[in-house]
């Protein structure tokens, strides 16, 4: 399946193909689109960053390796307006995991990462 990244998504079981098409694209302004304002990014040191400056920070070593991302979701489970996503994901045989993310629909209806994990077993705060 193709995803048009000028739309964002519409359904929570879209929001990994939205983002694998936009990281895809190599625009790491579009990727970041599909984040709240205060969303928080979870890195695999397990302490996590909050805003676009921090989660644009978190996201650009893997943007800027030049391989695409593939995304296999495991499950989502949607209840109102909130959404838990697990998808397995790979870039480019070089990193792999597996995320455990948030999402939310937003006011205008779409739907943008509350919480994202990518690497969903990761440390805990307690843990570092």
């Amino acid at each position: 399946m193709t995803y048009d990244i000028s739309t964002l998504p519409a359904r929570p079981e879209d929001v990994p193909t939205a983002f694998a098409a936009r990281f895809n694209s190599g625009d790491a302004r579009a990727v970041r689109e599909l984040y709240e304002e205060q969303a928080a990014f979870v890195p695999e040191s397990g302490i996590p960053v909050h805003g676009a400056a921090g989660i644009a920070a978190q996201n650009a070593p893997f943007i800027g390796l030049g391989l695409p991302i593939t995304v296999r979701p495991r499950a989502v489970h949607a209840a109102g307006d909130i959404a838990l996503l697990i998808v397995d994901w790979e870039i480019g045989g070089e990193v792999a995991s597996t995320a455990t993310d948030v999402a939310r629909r937003g006011p205008d209806g779409y739907w943008r990462y509350v919480i994202d994990s990518p690497f969903g077993g990761a440390r805990t705060t307690d843990e570092a």
